[in-house]
């Protein structure tokens, strides 16, 4: 129970009460959970949209529905995405990588790829409709839940020292077969077909994405966890709408 509390402290803004989930040892046996906080932040999500689609139009609804999404986190996976983006993209040695990542200023490259992920989750929703746009809601938050946990599992904290290092402290490789199996049951159930080719397409984006962290500072931080989060929470929306798309041809 505390480690499912520390897990919902860390990936959301919910204020829980009391002090469960909070000790450093909570929070580093929390990575198993992490797929099922996906999962009720989709839930929430889905929920959220059938009853916006129900009185805005599409683009609005789809606006709605990003907000929603990063609010959940209070933009806290946005700001890693940044943070990434500036660090990885400025053709620098490994150490001073990490170092940039590290810097609290945003610069060029990190609004780039914030604009760049927003615009694709909302053009994504916006070709939607009202029945199709709350299974992609649904698995959004869970497939980026999961991909964080399939990123920690196959690298190693890239840093000598850093509060997301407390996650890597025990980060059972099964924990990465688990987020894998629950998005891909959640796909199937939501979106038949479809959800299974957006779970494939999330768990191959999530494995590139790892390949080059690893090859650009050696493995992961907190910042690259928040990246391939926001990252792969962009896939089911996508396929979703170019699968509406082309049955609509």
């Amino acid at each position: 129970m505390k480690s499912l509390l520390a897990a919902l402290r860390f990936l959301t803004i919910v204020p829980l009460p009391g002090v469960w989930g909070t000790a450093e040892e909570d929070l580093a046996r929390s990575v198993p959970w992490f797929p099922l906080v996906g999962l009720l932040l989709g839930a929430i999500a889905a929920g959220l949209a059938w009853a916006v689609a129900l009185v805005a139009p599409p683009p609005v609804a789809a606006a709605a529905m990003v907000v929603v999404l990063l609010s959940f986190s209070g933009c806290l996976h946005l700001d890693g995405l940044a943070d990434t983006a500036d660090g990885f993209l400025s053709s620098r040695p490994r150490e001073r990588i990490l170092e940039i990542m590290k810097d609290s200023h945003t610069g060029a490259m990190g609004v780039i790829a914030i604009v760049c992920v927003l615009l694709m989750k909302f053009a994504s929703l916006a070709a939607l409709n009202a029945a199709a746009i709350r299974p992609a809601v649904l698995l959004m938050p869970l497939a980026g839940r999961c991909a964080m946990v399939v990123h920690m599992a196959v690298l190693p904290y890239a840093r000598s020292n850093g509060t997301a290092g407390i996650f890597f402290r025990h980060r059972p490789r099964w924990s990465a077969l688990w987020a894998a199996g629950v998005l891909a049951a959640a796909g199937w159930i939501v979106a038949g077909p479809r959800g299974l080719v957006a779970w494939a397409m999330c768990m191959a984006l999530t494995l590139l994405l790892s390949a080059y962290a690893d090859r650009k500072i050696g493995g992961a931080t907190g910042d690259t966890l928040g990246a391939v989060c926001e990252i792969i929470e962009t896939v089911p929306a996508v396929v979703l709408a170019l699968a509406v798309q082309g049955g609509a041809r």
